[in-house]
């Protein structure tokens, strides 16, 4: 019996460490409790992906080149500050990649609302950047507010421990991931934080879709078919900013560039927070007028990552 027991308190201070850097800590006491929620080896499962980049950190990390214990000590407020918002909502984080955060739901425990969780830890993060921007600006670290962009994805990937037998880690593979990645990419060409597939918003609770609105059709890189993406933010889209959305979406992808122009005025003129995607789009637009496409189909190819 002290045998079982010393070894069942073993197994569990074993799972605890490897979930530790992840994972909420009451997600681990449920999987301490219950080991078989966790399956070892990959399973199919839909769940909705994130990626988080911090925008302009290039120039950061230009100004603390010789004060490198300083842009440590931005990076690691600014990912703990967005972690925390990850895994307050039951998030896992898959990995760090330098100024990026990866992070999932749906694994390993069961969440049935993923989706609604990962739209809500995306608005949390913006409004924690926010609050920590003020801090590092009095501090003096900083002189203009940090960035993010946020991509979300909905789909089924294979989640579990992959590697190898020397080395693995619990992460997820599959289209979706790709397709969030991608997304993060767009949110520096569309002017927008956060943007997320249609596959996402059709699993968004009810109140979420207050607040999000069609932005573009397009053909990621690596991938054959389109993806209509949508912008997320921290206010209710009006009925005059989705009149305006809409005239343009409809003659911009019918080809009636000139009309979709004049739309994109009216977006300025509706919404502010509206400028730099009708920016953005008055660019495309243009190229279309003065070189138009022979066959064009309303998609646009997304060439780079």
């Amino acid at each position: 019996m002290v045998n079982d027991l010393f070894t069942v308190g073993r197994q569990k201070r074993e799972l605890r460490k490897a979930f530790d850097q992840y994972l909420s800590p009451d997600m681990i006491e449920q999987l301490v409790e219950d080991p078989e929620k966790l399956k070892i080896g990959g399973e199919s499962r839909e769940m909705t992906i994130m990626f988080c980049d911090i925008r302009g950190f290039t120039s950061i990390s230009e100004r603390f080149k010789n004060e490198p214990e300083k842009l440590a000590d931005i990076i690691n407020r600014l990912l703990t500050v967005l972690t925390r918002e990850i895994l307050d909502t039951g998030g896992t984080i898959d990995k760090y990649m330098g100024d990026c955060i990866m992070a999932f739901w749906n694994a390993p425990l069961d969440q049935h609302d993923h989706a609604s969780r990962a739209a809500r830890t995306a608005l949390k993060m913006i409004q924690a950047l926010e609050r920590l921007n003020g801090v590092l600006i009095a501090e003096g670290l900083i002189s203009e507010p940090l960035r993010v962009g946020i991509g979300l994805g909905t789909g089924y990937v294979v989640v579990g421990n992959m590697g190898s037998t020397q080395r693995f880690d619990y992460t997820v593979l599959g289209d979706t991931v790709n397709t969030a990645s991608r997304l993060e990419g767009l949110t520096k060409q569309l002017g927008t934080s956060i943007l997320l597939a249609q596959s996402t918003i059709d699993e968004l609770a009810p109140d979420l879709l207050a607040y999000s609105i069609e932005l573009d059709l397009v053909r990621l890189k690596g991938q054959e078919s389109a993806v209509r993406v949508h912008g997320l933010f921290d206010t209710p889209i009006s009925t005059e900013e989705r009149a305006w959305m809409a005239q343009f979406l409809q003659s911009y992808r019918s080809g009636d560039f000139l009309q979709a122009s004049a739309a994109l005025e009216g977006i300025r003129d509706a919404a502010t927070r509206f400028s730099p995607y009708a920016d953005a789009l008055s660019s495309r637009v243009g190229a279309q007028i003065t070189s138009p496409q022979n066959q064009w189909a309303g998609v646009f190819d997304l060439s780079t990552k």
